[in-house]
């Protein structure tokens, strides 16, 4: 009989998220590859993934980005002044994340995109020497990516609207 996985006793993965804005004030939303379960209203993201050990999370960020878009024609414009969390739902916990982790403490960047959107390619990105996470992209406005994200995910992308929203606007007319 296998034993219940004990959820206060897993750790939290440590990643950088990444809002990337245009000149229009809308963020960079990537449509990951589709997973079974996962209904496709809910498959849109921003690029996020691990900080390596030791590994600056703004380096994190721009390295993420890079590998998951082939962007690197960026600007910082803000760093979230704290990390945001979520944890798994049951059902994936001990599955999903490798089955070591709970969920994740995320620290959040936003960038201004300030290259050709030619670049952008989430078909074959980091030039082609890192796996495709995506299979489309679009530029979406900010307050519809609560909405399109996985559902566990959605306190998180709503509490990160709320955070970056308004150096958006300071960038943006909305």
């Amino acid at each position: 009989m296998t034993q219940p996985i004990d959820r206060e006793k897993m750790p939290y993965r440590f990643c950088a998220g990444v809002c990337v804005v245009n000149d229009k004030g809308e963020v960079f939303a990537g449509r990951r590859l589709a997973k079974p379960g996962v209904p496709q209203s809910h498959e849109w993201q921003f690029p996020q993934g691990g900080i390596d050990k030791g590994e600056d999370p703004l380096e994190a960020a721009k390295r993420e980005l890079y590998e998951e878009t082939n962007m690197s024609s960026i600007e910082l414009i803000y760093e979230v002044p704290k990390w945001l969390s979520y944890d798994l739902p049951e059902e994936l916990l001990g599955k999903a994340l490798k089955g070591k982790y709970r969920g994740q403490q995320q620290r959040w960047f936003v960038f201004r995109f300030v290259g050709d959107e030619s670049e952008i390619n989430v078909e074959r990105p980091a030039d082609g020497t890192h796996p495709a996470e995506f299979s489309e992209w679009a530029w979406r406005p900010i307050d519809d990516m609560p909405d399109l994200i996985v559902p566990f995910k959605k306190e998180l992308y709503q509490e990160l609207v709320a955070l970056v929203r308004p150096q958006i606007e300071g960038e943006h007319q909305i």
